[in-house]
This record gives structure tokens, sequence and C-alpha cells, in this order.
């Protein structure tokens, strides 16, 4: 049986267990460095703790190294691959290839899995097949791939597969925009990013004349794949991740909780095929709703192998659900009307607010007392009759999710054998962990067998902590001591205190039976160039001896003039119905789509059509004329 994980973000320990309560089957957490969102980092104390919660449930804890590596912080990245693994951590998500160059330094030191992370830009067998044998024992895969070619690269290798299935996306290939490094000298490969894509710009064609104002041209909805889990699962996915390692610890509750849901009416519709990747069900908890939820707007992306809208270009921010429109204002705009979009829709006090001003801009309020379709608020200029109003932040359900917080409960079958009347008893559990409990019971036997076999039944199968237990069968060694109600829910509580004590045994994604082991591969390309992001000389040896004959500097150590800031499936002329292809139905190794200019805060950049690949080239900018 297959199984499936759902794998979730988390900024520090209190997300980490949160994720894990409302049903994640495993979770990513930065280190205290190396992390590629440089402003969430935990110390390894932390890591620790919460490695140590999640394997009571049989879930995993990934850190996150990925970062690219300069020479001198090589020890220093070292050292926290071994301080993470002496922690308990499950696996270690690595961009810089130095990191097998430093399992290769230091042979039987560093025993615990790494992950490829998306930053290694992985969109084909070839590059799948290298970073396998190298050792790497799962892929994090390119965003924007299709269906048909995950296929093709679950074909090529053996590993485990992981793909981003919600949250932010960035435009451009994983791991291989240097717009930000280019503007401000913050790489995103360094964890630094200034998010240049969520900026506004203007749009110029090649005759100098103006065809966007001010827009975020660049900035994507976010991804929601929750509907084609099963097409994912079909073609080769084994983690499902969410992104999202900056949000907070609502936006995670509700997000893993969707899924987590989504997941499991997966499983229970082809079930004997899949399973979860972990232990424990989930009871109780809010009804969760990801569009209560900070998001752009969502898409698919290229999963069908399509281009459809994928932009937020009038908001890079989250806008939140529509609601209405605004009908009346008092005068000074401090009183709102609504034309409520749907009757159902009730107003919170302290609900939050978004509209798009006049001036394209997105402007926010807080509705300080909500009655019916009014809002009272303090005076905001911008509103405007007619203006779409959306909430982005819902007090009640917000409120909800505090109130009835999910549980997450291991339901085990148990194997009890007394050894007599003498308060010894050893208790199995499905998943092979074993324990001997010491209990006062006196001396004297059950005078009926059946019934006390039946009052323990009845007392032990209780909730008690994280464990619903299930008597399989009872044994014993000589007659059955007489036990009170009192003296087995004692038993009972110990039985689940100590098993909270026991890591459980943590499941086999793939089943696998080998052991990924550190290699040579072959590098399927002549030249490294700076698109591998090498910055040490650890990394440039990996590559020498997979066979690179020439090999360019990381863009972070050396600025080449003619380099690629980003390339991308996303079209801003396919976006704007400009697309020379989908308007005359040509052939696209016959097009040649003439460039445009993105124009912002004075600085140049040039669009470039690759219509043949049916990509898009972000180009170094050029001085303003």
């Amino acid at each position: 049986m297959n199984q499936l994980e759902l794998l979730a973000p988390a900024r520090d320990i209190q997300v980490g267990i949160a994720a894990i309560d409302c049903g994640a089957d495993a979770v990513y957490i930065a280190g205290p460095r190396f992390g590629a969102r440089h402003a969430a980092g935990n110390e390894v104390d932390q890591i620790r703790e919460l490695c140590s919660y999640a394997h009571r449930f049989g879930a995993r804890i990934f850190v996150t190294l990925n970062t690219i590596l300069y020479d001198d912080e090589l020890e220093d990245a070292f050292r926290m691959m071994m301080e993470v693994q002496d922690a308990g951590a499950d696996a270690i998500i690595i961009q810089d290839l130095a990191a097998i160059g430093l399992v290769r330094r230091n042979p039987g030191k560093i025993h615990i899995p790494l992950h490829a992370s998306t930053q290694c830009a992985i969109r084909t067998p070839e590059q799948a097949v290298f970073l396998e044998s190298l050792g790497f024992s799962r892929l994090i895969l390119e965003r924007e791939l299709s269906l048909e070619e995950i296929r093709r690269i679950r074909e090529s290798v053996s590993c485990e597969l992981e793909f981003f299935v919600h949250g932010a996306l960035c435009v451009c290939y994983s791991g291989q925009c240097y717009l930000s490094e280019k503007i401000a000298g913050r790489s995103a490969n360094r964890g630094t990013c200034i998010q240049a894509c969520r900026s506004r710009y203007d749009l110029i064609d090649d005759q100098g004349r103006t065809l966007v104002k001010d827009k975020a041209l660049l900035s994507l909805k976010d991804y929601n794949l929750k509907d084609r889990l099963e097409d994912l699962a079909e073609a080769g996915i084994t983690s499902f991740k969410i992104e999202g390692r900056l949000k907070n610890i609502s936006y995670v509750r509700n997000v893993v909780r969707d899924y987590s849901i989504a997941l499991e009416d997966l499983i229970c519709r082809r079930s004997g095929k899949y399973e979860r990747g972990s232990y424990g069900k989930v009871s109780g908890g809010f009804v969760p709703d990801t569009e209560k939820t900070f998001n752009r707007g969502y898409t698919e992306l290229y999963l069908d192998g399509t281009k459809g809208k994928w932009a937020a270009m009038d908001a890079a921010k989250s806008m939140g659900e529509e609601i209405g429109t605004v009908s009346s204002l008092n005068k000074d705009k401090s009183v709102v009307s609504l034309r409520i979009s749907d009757k159902a829709t009730i107003l919170n006090n302290g609900d939050g607010f978004s509209f798009v001003a006049a001036d394209g801009s997105v402007c926010g309020f807080r509705g300080d007392v909500c009655s019916g379709n009014t809002i009272r608020c303090k005076s905001t200029p911008e509103l405007y009759t007619g203006a779409r109003i959306f909430r982005n932040i819902d007090v009640a359900f917000e409120k909800g999710m505090d109130r009835k917080p999910c549980q997450r409960e291991i339901r085990t079958d148990v194997w009890l054998n007394f050894s007599g009347p003498d308060g010894h008893a050893r208790a199995v559990t499905e998943d092979g962990r074993t324990v001997c409990l010491d209990f006062d019971c006196g001396s004297v036997s059950a005078d009926n067998q059946d019934r006390m076999k039946a009052m323990i039944v009845n007392q032990i199968e209780k909730s008690s902590g994280h464990y619903r237990l299930f008597i399989k069968e009872i044994t014993a060694e000589g007659p059955l001591p007489f036990m009170s109600a009192s003296a087995l829910n004692g038993i009972r509580r110990e039985l689940a205190d100590r098993l909270e004590e026991i890591p459980c045994q943590t499941k086999d994604i793939l089943n696998r039976t080998d052991e990924i082991k550190p290699g040579t591969g072959l590098f399927p390309f002549k030249d490294a160039t700076y698109r591998a992001n090498i910055s040490n000389h650890l990394a440039e040896n990996v590559y020498k001896e997979a066979g690179a004959v020439s090999i360019e500097k990381a863009y972070e150590i050396e600025h080449q003039a003619s380099a690629e800031l980003m390339r991308t499936r996303y079209c801003i002329r396919h976006e704007l119905g400009l697309c020379p292809k989908q308007s005359h139905g040509k052939d696209a190794s016959s097009v040649k789509a003439s460039p445009l200019y993105l124009l912002n805060n004075g600085q140049r950049f040039t669009l470039v059509f690759d219509c043949r690949r049916c990509e898009m080239l972000v180009n170094t900018p050029q001085p303003q004329k």
C-alpha cells in the first residue's frame, strides 16, 4: 500500500504542533541558519522538541538548509546538519550540492536523508536522475510542471517525489530568479528575496507606447490543487506540500485541515491502494475554508499542460472573499452600506475589509461596528460608491478555530498479557511498541474471569491523552487478578503516558528496502552555467566529478551581463491576449514576438519571448532613455 504524505510549513514550534494536530503527516521548518525564508529561523532545541511531538504520531520533521552557501559557511552548515540530525529530524532539505560534498568529506557522520529542494529547479527526467544518483532520497519538483511531465520524471527515478499543492507561487522557475539580487543585492537563493515579482510595473512596447500602467504584472495567483490530489498521486507524487513558512498559525491550521480532509476522502475512495504517511485521526475542530485565509485568488497553473489566466495583476496582496459592493456612503466615508452578494453572509464587529481604490492601489479598513449590511469604520477617503468589497479577516471564523481546536488521536489495537495476580502486565501495540506495567491489584484472583475480561475491555477502550486503545486479545499466565474500575483506569492512563514516550514506527513512504547512498552522478549537460548556483568549491567539485566540462560562478558571486534574471512559463503577452500564436493560430516555432519592457522606479527590464518553448524571459535591465 502506498503512503501519501501531507507536508505542512511551520515558522516556529507552535505552528508545527498545530499543523500536526490538524492532520499533517510531516512538517518542514527552518533551522538557525541557511533557510530560504530568512525571517523564519529556529534554534535546534526547538526543533528537538517539535521532533519529539511529531514522532508520537509517526509524523516527520524536515529541516530546511536550502540556500546556496559560501566557502566560509561550509563548516557552519555541516555543524548544523549534525545538530539537527542529533535533534531527531527526519530529513534535511538541500539546495546547494555542497551538502553532498560535506557528506563525502565526512564518511559515516551524516546518515540523515537529504531532500533536493525545489530551488534545484527539477523539471526534467535528466535532472531528476542526476540528483537521485547523488544520493537524494526525495526530489521536490518544480511548481510549473504538468501532470505528463511529472509522470515522465516518475518513470525515470525510484526516489520519493514531492510537489507543492497550495500557497504562493514564484513566477519563475524555482531557484533561478536573480531579479531581487540585481535590483537590491538581496538574493532569493540566500533567503532575502525582496519579492520584486509583487511590485507594480508599467508595460512598454518597442515603440515606446504604454500598454499597461502601474500593475503587478509579474504577480501570480496562489496555487490550489485540493481537487487534483488523486491526479497527482496517480502521476507518482507521494508528498503534497503546502507553501507558507512565513504564514501565521490560523493560516496553517485552516489549510492543513482542509487538505487533510481531502486526502482522507481520496484514501477512502481508493481503499486498499493508499494510506496516510503517519498515524492518528483528527476529530472535532472547526470547518476549514481556504477562501477565508490569505490568498491572491487561486490557480491550478500548468498542471493540465495548458495556459490560463494566472496573474494577480490588480492586487499582489490577499484580497479575501468578495462580499459585495458599496451602495452608499455618508459624508466622511465612515458609514458604508453594502449590496451583499450572498444573503447568508454575516458581518462581524472587527472584520477586516479590502478594496481596490480608483488609482489601482489596494486599501483596507476595519469594521468597528457591523450590523446587517452596514459597516461603521474610521473615515476611509479612498472608498467610493460601486467599489467591490472583500473580507480578508473574518473574526468569527478566526475565533472558531481557537474555540474548537483539532484533536489528534491514535487509534491502535493492543494485545494485553497479565502475568498473574502479582501486578504485572505487558502491552504490545499493532505497530510493535511494547510497554511493561507494574500496578497494585492485590493478590486476589477474579471470581468470574469472563466478567473480568469484559471489564478490562470496557475500561481500557476509552480515550486517554492522544490514544484510543482497542483490545485485540487478553491473555494471562494463570487467572486474571481482580482489578477495580479505578485501577483499570489508572492502567489505561499509564499505558497512554508510556506510549507517548515511545515514537511510533515511521512508515516508509515508498516501501523501500534499499538505502540511497551518496554517489557520483552523471551531470546531464556539458556546462554548469550560473543557473546551477555554484557558490563554493565543494559544489564545484561535485559538478566536476559528475562530468561538467565548464563551470560558471553563481550569479550572486559574479553578475553575468547576459544573464536571464528570470525564465517562466507565465507569459504577459498570453495573459493580456497579445500572444501572436494565440491570435493567428501559428505553430510556436514560427512565431517571433517582439520584446516588451517593464518599467519600475527608474529601471527598465526587457521581456523576451521564447515562443518555441512557450516561455518568457526577464533580462538584465538597460538604462532608461
